[in-house]
């Protein structure tokens, strides 16, 4: 039997479950391997394809880390953080201390994206389901996101003020 080519693989339970747990606890996997004791990220990536226990455990991190994000959430808008904001005025540099609300608004929005993309049922945005059609032909349904259906109820709204235009003028 030929040996196997190339270096043999660093993975063990050990070392993808101290991936897993620091995952689920929010830190993100660009930063877990900047550490000197977790294998670089595309290794990580390579793992994720040819371990299923580790894969199936990385899926379930990524679903608890959504959750940890949504309770960083409240935490950021109940706590104010008190800053130094610099205006540039042609009078001069004015200093204000105070809340700084857009860095923790960034913040909060910023982790409210990202656990929507991790737990979409959970998180994200409500899809709701349109009926399309007559009693004499099938029902078509689709799912679409609420602003997907604000836009297509402007497009047709548009379109009929336009034909109504076209009939007046």
């Amino acid at each position: 039997m030929p040996a196997p080519v190339g270096r043999p693989t660093l993975y063990s339970e050990e070392m993808g479950n101290k991936i897993c747990e620091r995952l689920a606890l929010g830190e993100s996997l660009v930063d877990i391997c900047l550490d000197k004791e977790i294998p670089c990220l595309s290794t990580v990536y390579r793992w994720l394809s040819l371990f299923p226990d580790f894969s199936d455990r990385y899926a379930r991190a990524r679903l608890v880390q959504a959750d940890v994000l949504f309770d960083q959430i409240i935490k950021i808008a109940d706590t104010p953080v008190l800053g130094v904001k610099t205006i540039t005025k042609p009078t001069g540099v004015e200093y204000t201390e105070g809340d700084m609300i857009e860095h923790r608004r960034l913040r909060v929005d910023a982790r409210k994206w990202v656990a929507a993309k991790l737990a979409p049922k959970k998180y994200g945005d409500k899809i709701e389901t349109t009926l399309r059609g007559d009693a004499n032909h099938p029902i078509a349904i689709e799912n679409v996101t609420a602003r997907e259906l604000v836009q297509s109820r402007i497009a047709d709204l548009a379109t009929r003020l336009s034909q109504e235009e076209e009939q007046d003028g």
